[in-house]
């Protein structure tokens, strides 16, 4: 079967049934042995046990009108989005209680289950859930009224996206630790939610899905794989959003200005939906998606987006600058899609992005102390900041938990009569058809070599694949069994099948040379990333002024808010035309997986510069990214950096407080409120604008506020609105559409007494009577007056 029935190592019937190519093993069959990915799953264990169960769950117990044992966590869980850690909680720990049988996991596995038991006979009716004012949320969805927004559902932040958490960890908690009142409870809440929704028509629930809703269509259709029951599988369909489905089945690349993790769950969806009903344009849509992401989206670490949201696929320039530059989750959820795909058709070329995404991101993305990691800015000389238990409670933590529980999850495969090597992990695999169990013994990547021992007790006959990887050269992968070399037919990017009878003691090993590459961004724009095999190099280039490397409790404490080291002095390669960068850069005798980079580096102060996996580069500043520049190019280039870097750093020093309207984290870390607002994308910016209004609240940091300047489209036409601050209006435009087809800026003065009475300043767009307001693409208050060019 699929992941699914892999992961649960148990014997069921099912009615249900899949398309398939290979079949991943139980977690519980799959150890991972020693190394980085065993210690950094000890690493997350260590931090999930310092977190307060009775605190996760305290927003289900004051729903459900029960007595919470222990107050609420602060930052996003209780500030709206109550409880939607706890789903990626148990998820975590029933993963790491199937991968190591730990005693710790399954005693609070049992205890969390029984205490939201008690919060679903409380409730009565089969809810589970911590989102505040969930009766009358629930009952007014139920009535017809909804009022949905890109990040809202009735004026709450993504009730949606925030069950579906709970659903997930139900469902992980019966399918990884077995556990069958987890099942019951999962039922039940589904049942719930089919009763909830039932009486809705098509176009209210597609209405609803433009609130960001996560993987709940992957959920529905994972409990009709577990029962068998056709209502569930139909209401998976139900809750896949055709705005998507349908454009991206055609291939229409309509992603560009989308926030990209709100998408790649409905896709994932989508792709185990067409698993199950052999639906075409489900997998079409999924296909299409992850090839678009994959080889048109995604930097050489594997992850994507800028500031949460997709960018042009020609233009990584924000990429570059920005301090929010890939978020964990996105990746994440890029590697379950590419884990999907993997088994419906046992192609090396997923296993390949995997594999990056794995090293690259995903393990680089926990400290080693502890922490979890939101956004990896790529911006050269910049920085990432660490979660803490007691005061972080971002998606990219719940995430990060289970993210180091699952490094078994696809290191082999396997078919009847075949077991798939994917993964160059120190591990251990027990292949019960087979009643073999192979032991792999590896120091991959510091040594690129690995070794199959092939245990029975009698001899089998059988067929391995052994991963040929896209980064071995054509003609450099060497295999041999009990020391005698065989002839290895096949070219990177493929399987090598080896079938004989294999007894036990027999030993395989592969050897996987590595060799340099230069990886240049997407949008081929001159910078480039190095990499030794699989792996991404980077360079520390310092460790001064990480503000809030540790993150607080405060709503933008996941971004690395310190000084931007100015894009001048960062590291670059300067090389004449045509050169072979590649020959210059050693690497360090007697330290693994390090290099110099000789006579090729400028500024002079980076001459000493050692590039080392960026999965190993903690708390410090770095490079990923190098520009490629020629001598003769250097100077333009320097003059045309500073020019903009003056600019935006002049700006920053005036700036208090700026909103990116229309984009999903600016707009919730400033209190947005409204009604009858849309958003959407033009020539690649955000906006917002309102038939009603919309608002968001700045901090007046000191009372310096003297200025708001609003960005606008000089097309919008016939858009008369107010704004106003604290209840006072400020301005009444009135545009007429006479600006061209471009972006301009407004500026206007305070009022004195508002800036020095109030810390939060609420401004607020209102459309006059039939009307509506402008398209607002930027909101930013500042400590200077400006001159309007109204």
């Amino acid at each position: 079967m699929k992941s699914l029935i892999a992961s649960l190592g148990i014997i069921c019937t099912l009615t249900a049934t899949a398309q398939e190519a290979v079949n991943l093993f139980p977690l519980n069959q799959v150890s991972v042995t020693s190394g980085v990915f065993k210690e950094a799953a000890e690493t997350d264990f260590n931090y999930i046990q310092q977190l307060n169960p009775d605190r996760l769950l305290s927003p289900f117990l004051r729903e459900a009108g029960l007595a919470p044992k222990a107050p609420s966590y602060t930052n996003w869980e209780n500030t709206g989005l109550d409880g939607h850690t706890f789903g990626h909680y148990l998820s975590a720990l029933s993963m790491y209680y199937a991968s190591t049988n730990d005693a710790k996991a399954n005693e609070l596995i049992d205890y969390v289950l029984s205490e939201l038991q008690r919060v679903q006979q409380a409730n009565g009716n089969g809810y589970i859930g911590g989102i505040p004012g969930s009766k009358a949320l629930w009952t007014e969805i139920e009535n017809g009224h909804i009022n949905a927004g890109s990040f809202s559902l009735n004026d709450k932040w993504v009730p949606l996206y925030n069950i579906h958490k709970t659903f997930a960890g139900l469902k992980d908690a019966w399918v990884f630790a077995q556990k069958p009142q987890a099942k019951t409870m999962l039922v039940a809440l589904t049942d719930w939610f089919i009763g909830v929704t039932k009486n809705l028509s098509e176009a209210q629930v597609q209405d609803m899905l433009r609130s960001e809703h996560g993987g709940l269509n992957e959920v529905f259709a994972e409990l009709y794989h577990i029962t068998g029951e056709t209502k569930y599988l139909l209401l998976a369909k139900r809750f896949s959003e055709k705005a998507l489905l349908e454009p991206l089945a055609e291939n229409k690349d309509i992603l560009t200005g989308m926030h990209a993790n709100t998408q790649i769950p409905k896709f994932i969806g989508f792709e185990r939906i067409s698993q199950l009903d052999h639906d075409a344009i489900y997998h079409d849509a999924a296909y299409n998606f992850y090839n678009n992401v994959t080889k048109e989206r995604t930097l050489s670490i594997g992850g994507n987006s800028v500031r949460e949201h997709f960018n042009p696929i020609d233009d990584f320039s924000d990429v570059l600058s920005s301090q929010e530059g890939p978020e964990t989750c996105n990746t994440y959820n890029m590697l379950k899609l590419s884990k999907l795909l993997f088994e419906d058709t046992a192609n090396e070329a997923y296993i390949d992005f995997y594999e990056r995404g794995l090293y690259n991101h995903i393990l680089s993305s926990q400290n080693p102390k502890g922490g979890f990691v939101y956004f990896t800015p790529m911006r050269p000389g910049h920085y990432r900041v660490y979660s803490q238990p007691e005061t972080s409670f971002w998606c990219c933590v719940g995430s990060g938990m289970e993210n180091h529980t699952k490094y078994n999850e696809l290191i082999y495969a396997k078919t009847d009569d075949a077991l798939y090597v994917n993964l160059f992990m120190p591990s251990k695999v027990n292949w019960e058809a087979q009643q073999a169990s192979i032991t792999q013994e590896t120091n991959f990547p510091e040594e690129a070599t690995t070794t199959l021992i092939w245990e029975s007790k009698k001899a089998r006959k059988t067929t391995l694949m052994l991963r040929y990887p896209q980064w071995v050269a054509a003609g450099n992968l060497k295999i041999s069994i009990n020391g005698k070399s065989i002839e290895v037919e096949g070219t990177p990017g493929s399987y090598i099948p080896i079938y004989r009878k294999w007894k036990s003691g027999d030993r395989i090993t592969m050897e996987l040379p590595m060799h340099l590459s230069l990886e240049q961004i997407p949008d081929q724009s001159g910078y480039v990333s190095v990499k030794y095999g699989p792996i991404v190099l980077a360079a520390v280039t310092g460790e001064d002024h990480q503000d809030g490397l540790f993150a607080d409790d405060s709503r933008g404490g996941h971004i690395a808010h310190g000084p931007f080291l100015p894009m001048t002095e960062a590291p670059m390669f300067l090389s004449e035309k045509g050169e072979d960068i590649l020959t210059k850069i050693k690497p360090v005798q007697g330290k693994p997986l390090q290099f110099t980079v000789e006579d090729l580096v400028y500024p002079q102060t980076y001459k000493n510069l050692v590039l080392q996996p960026f999965y190993k580069i903690h708390e410090k500043r770095y490079a990923i990214y190098f520009k490629n520049e020629t001598p003769e190019g250097l100077e333009q280039m320097q003059r045309e950096l500073a020019e903009k870097e003056k600019a935006e750093a002049y700006l920053r020093s005036i700036t208090l407080d700026y909103v990116a309207p229309g984009e999903q984290q600016p707009e919730s870390d400033h209190g947005f409120k409204s009604e009858r607002s849309n958003s959407g994308v033009n020539q690649n910016r955000h906006w917002r604008d309102a038939s009603g209004w919309f608002s968001y609240e700045l901090k007046n940091k000191e009372a310096e506020a003297k200025a708001l300047r609003i960005t606008y489209f000089g097309l919008d036409a016939n858009r008369n609105f107010k704004i106003s601050v604290n209840g006072q209006t400020i301005a009444n435009p009135k545009l007429k559409g006479d600006k061209g087809n471009t972006f301009f800026e407004v500026d206007y003065e305070l009022p004195e007494d508002i800036v020095k009475e109030n810390e939060l300043l609420e401004v607020r767009f209102i459309a006059d009577e039939n009307s509506t307001t402008a398209g607002i693409y930027g909101v930013r208050l500042m400590s200077v007056s400006g001159t309007s060019n109204e």
